[in-house]
């Protein structure tokens, strides 16, 4: 992402249930694409709870602009909690019942398993069938193949770049600018915790939030690259170098920038911490626009909310432009209900989903806008912009590992934070997870 993340409201949450050995059942289970299924009687949509956008603007589609491809297969959705889906996914696979449309695995690495196994439609080949591929915006369509091996396993009802949100009212009460460096950010958080204001607010119990801080040391300092070398096998979490990101995200816990019990912490709680002006900054992805166009959230209002990228790291290779963007918690369809009343609805989707997100939730996506949106405030204006603008992007930390090293990661994140585990410590159980696999 998830993220959500993704998935957000949710992004991508932390795993908890998926891993090596069920991914190992699960192509046990779908060793083969089994023998061909019914044609669906339902759009049935598997969601997670923690994401309300994809599926309430499904729903403004199917009694909208969809309509006569909801009236021919009715949207069904179901939901379960995002820490619960990979458990459900491989259920669901290794009994040939997948529904037609499904919120994809935690990590690329489930997905991945599930096409292999004929679970998943090919959807490049199905958008191209059916005249909408170019629907897609090829900046998400790069991010999904650099996330699923050069394949576009999942449609991107979010695209989304990542940075800090910040209080703008705060930053000008305490005499503070857009931190351009680390050291600055670092300097920021100090002044601010002196004047009694938390300086970040995350969400430890997903972990993802945490583990995103450093990643986007180890891009800044490191390069771009940075992660692909460890998933190539040329370097190691463990090297120095990699081991430093650790140590300087871990240094924030320590000094209590992240406030009190950040491990008990979820994800809608650290929203509502900085939505309410109890907390000056809150990395996250775009997805989060959303809430902040929500007035009813939002209590420090969206023209006190600004958006700046990942800090530079001195003497680093990256560059602040690189930002780290994802298409959420991607969502597939499956390869045996897609028939032409699946097409219909698919095709309806990929005109007119990217202008409904953005109209009613403030919600970017991988698909194009065919009508014109007038942004619900400035710093969606922002992001959008950064967005067309961007023109390298980079991934997270977990998004070239395998299931097992994501939930090691995003479950001892905020070990890490409250120092219960050292950085040293945290990198190589990670590590020797990515070995493991």
């Amino acid at each position: 992402m998830s993220p959500r993340m993704s998935r957000p409201r949710r992004a991508r949450l932390s795993l908890l249930t998926a891993g090596t050995a069920s991914l190992a059942l699960l192509a046990t289970a779908c060793g083969g694409s089994g023998g061909a299924s019914a044609a669906p009687k339902e759009f049935s949509y598997l969601s997670v709870t923690e994401n309300t956008t994809v599926r309430t603007a499904l729903t403004t589609l199917s009694t909208g602009a969809c309509k006569s491809a909801n009236d021919a297969l009715p949207l069904k959705v179901e939901t379960v909690p995002q820490a619960s889906l990979d458990q459900k996914l491989q259920l669901l696979g290794g009994q040939n019942a997948l529904p037609v449309q499904f919120a994809a695995g935690n990590a690329p690495a489930l997905t991945q398993q599930l096409a292999k196994s004929g679970k998943v439609a090919d959807l490049e080949a199905k958008l191209k069938e059916l005249g909408v591929y170019d629907q897609l915006e090829p900046a998400a369509v790069s991010t999904i193949k650099a996330l699923y091996g050069g394949k576009l396993e999942v449609l991107p009802y979010e695209y989304n770049i990542e940075g800090i949100f910040y209080n703008k009212k705060l930053f000008q009460e305490n005499g503070l600018k857009v931190p351009g460096t680390w050291d600055e950010l670092v300097s920021a958080a100090a002044k601010l915790q002196a004047k009694g204001v938390q300086p970040f607010s995350a969400s430890g119990q997903q972990g993802w939030p945490l583990t995103r801080l450093i990643s986007g040391y180890i891009y800044r300092s490191l390069g771009p690259d940075a992660l692909q070398k460890v998933a190539d096998g040329k370097a190691k979490l463990t090297d120095p170098q990699y081991v430093k990101a650790a140590e300087e995200v871990a240094a924030l816990g320590k000094k209590g920038y992240f406030g009190k019990g950040v491990g008990s912490i979820d994800y809608d709680t650290a929203m509502n911490q900085f939505l309410t002006g109890k907390a000056a900054m809150f990395y996250m992805g775009s997805w989060a626009l959303a809430n902040i166009a929500d007035a009813k959230q939002n209590k420090v209002g969206a023209e006190n909310v600004g958006f700046m990228s990942f800090p530079a790291v001195a003497g680093g290779k990256g560059s602040i432009d690189q930002y780290p963007s994802n298409v959420g918690l991607g969502i597939t369809l499956g390869a045996k209900s897609f028939d032409q009343k699946t097409g219909d609805w698919v095709t309806c989707i990929a005109k007119n989903y990217g202008s409904t997100a953005l109209k009613d939730h403030g919600s970017i996506s991988g698909f194009k806008v065919n009508t014109e949106v007038k942004d619900a405030n400035a710093v969606t204006t922002q992001v959008r912009d950064t967005i067309s603008t961007s023109k390298q992007n980079v991934l997270w930390f977990e998004a070239l590992f395998s299931t097992k090293a994501t939930t090691v990661s995003q479950t001892n994140a905020a070990s890490l934070v409250n120092g219960s585990m050292s950085p040293e410590q945290f990198m190589r159980t990670v590590q020797d997870a990515l070995a493991a696999q």
